[in-house]
């Protein structure tokens, strides 16, 4: 009887046992499949992550063998293809006919010896960034990652270097969420084979049978995308799960032309990356231009623009230190600190956030005068950056005589002057950021505070006080607010305004 009693006590502890395994083998499928390739299933997911929502501001970079060139912009690899172009003649002036030496022997060239991912993401942390990166792949078809798919990368070629690794690891030590950018969508030739469609820019690079473009080799026809749509396509979510899987982005941006892809191929990556990310228990972001993926699944990103005006939704500007190119030439034009913070307080005004792309030498080195506009960047968000991570937009995004005209992508240069304002607002307090400095002693007026514009939402008002300069004396009345300016310049810049509300 005891040994009949004992035997039931064993079976039972077995049969719970497996009933455990399998409840935890089936949380854990469940857990898997949490999200399926179906966009209803994917709409789940709150695809503004809240840490982006408080980041703001974040610093990527272009770079890769498209750098080793230096000459003209980041669509150099595509011009020096096309006959009669200034890129195109620069290559045969300076390393002879493409027969003889094509894009892919700028390879041997990107050594990025002097590479220092520690010294970039310690750089970019003084800059004020909460987020950085790097260009993953490029149109070029150049992967800056150890990939297994993809032979054109910065392990096996070139460097010998896990760039995205690196620079990964060195991010994180420092706190900082981890970007990676695809381009690679347009890299596909096969629409354009007809000869009458050589300089449709639907590709990056133009199909033509007398240049290595229209190279069947195994190789080189991968570098140029002259390959079947379908293999295409495995590459493509391929590369995708790789750097999913290796290096686990906290964001992941897309370039234009992802129409070009199966809506399937593109439901598999979002569900796969989400997937990932609830097995981590992150939140992550995925940006698109255009409307090539659903709002429901990712954020709108503005290349070079912004929006009008505030929006209920939360979007992305990317845009580049440097004027006329997004990858490092040697006559590269530079904007100024200025002109990037009044960007950034405009954009962050209205529900966006930054991504401010810099330009790399080929070595690996980011050059001064990059590196001065960053840090003043930075000495500028170390005083006033109360006003702007964390914050959330408030009744109105600004006032002022400067006008956007339209929102989207590729928006004409504005120029702020000290009576151009931008509002934001964190807890109990309302940001004021003016874009320029009004003058010593100056009594101004917050026109947004009257009620002609808030009505009966006009807030008391227990102290104003500058960021980095003290309380300064100010009224409230039916027309606005009214204050002084400090007896001495705050920053010639932009300088904040503090505005804190009564219970």
């Amino acid at each position: 009887m005891r040994y009949i009693r004992i035997t039931n006590v064993i079976s039972l502890l077995l049969l719970m046992a497996c009933g455990r395994n399998s409840q935890q083998e089936n949380q854990e499928k469940i857990q898997e499949e949490r999200y399926v390739a179906d966009w209803d299933s994917l709409a789940k997911y709150d695809e503004t992550a809240e840490w982006f929502k408080n980041a703001k501001f974040g610093i990527y970079a272009h770079w890769g063998v498209l750098s080793v060139p230096a000459y003209a912009n980041d669509w150099y690899p595509r011009n020096m293809h096309i006959e009669g172009t200034n890129e195109y003649k620069h290559h045969v002036e300076t390393y002879g006919p493409h027969s003889e030496f094509g894009y892919h022997d700028y390879v041997p060239m990107f050594k990025a010896e002097e590479f220092d991912a520690s010294a970039w993401a310690e750089l970019w942390e003084k800059a004020g960034a909460k987020f950085g990166g790097i260009v993953a792949i490029h149109h070029d078809g150049w992967s800056n990652w150890d990939s297994e798919i993809n032979p054109w990368n910065s392990v096996d070629m070139g460097p010998k270097k896990d760039i995205l690794g690196s620079l990964e690891k060195a991010l994180k030590e420092r706190d900082m969420k981890f970007v990676t950018t695809f381009h690679k969508a347009r890299s596909l030739q096969i629409f354009q084979q007809d000869s009458t469609k050589w300089l449709d820019d639907t590709s990056y690079f133009p199909y033509n049978p007398e240049l290595p473009t229209a190279s069947e080799d195994s190789l080189l026809s991968i570098m140029y995308g002259n390959i079947s749509k379908e293999q295409f396509y495995k590459n493509w979510l391929g590369e995708l799960k790789e750097v999913i899987d290796n290096y686990s982005p906290d964001l992941i941006y897309f370039d234009s032309k992802l129409d070009k892809l199966p809506d399937s191929l593109k439901r598999q990556f979002v569900a796969y990356y989400f997937n990932h990310a609830e097995a981590q228990g992150k939140q992550v972001v995925i940006t698109h231009k255009e409307g090539e993926l659903p709002k429901s699944v990712s954020l709108e990103d503005l290349e070079k623009g912004r929006m009008k005006d505030k929006t209920e939704e939360f979007w992305l500007t990317d845009e580049t230190v440097s004027v006329g190119s997004w990858s490092y030439t040697n006559d590269l034009g530079l904007k100024t600190s200025d002109e990037i913070i009044d960007l950034l307080a405009d954009i962050v005004s209205k529900n966006g956030a930054l991504m401010l792309n810099v330009s790399p030498k080929t070595n690996g080195i980011i050059p001064q005068n990059q590196q001065e506009i960053l840090l003043e960047i930075g000495q500028w968000l170390e005083i006033n950056g109360e006003a702007i991570y964390g914050t959330r937009t408030w009744e109105v995004y600004g006032e002022g005589p400067t006008k956007q005209e339209k929102s989207g992508m590729f928006l004409d240069k504005l120029i702020y002057t000290a009576e151009d304002i931008r509002y934001t607002q964190k807890g109990n307090n309302i940001y004021a950021i003016f874009l320029g400095w009004p003058g010593n002693n100056k009594r101004v007026t917050l026109q947004s505070f009257s009620e002609e514009v808030l009505g009966e939402n006009v807030p008391q008002i227990e102290a104003v006080s500058v960021l980095g300069g003290g309380e300064v004396e100010y009224n409230l009345d039916e027309k606005g607010l009214h204050l002084t300016t400090p007896a001495n310049m705050i920053n010639e810049k932009a300088f904040v305004v503090k505005i804190s509300k009564g219970n």
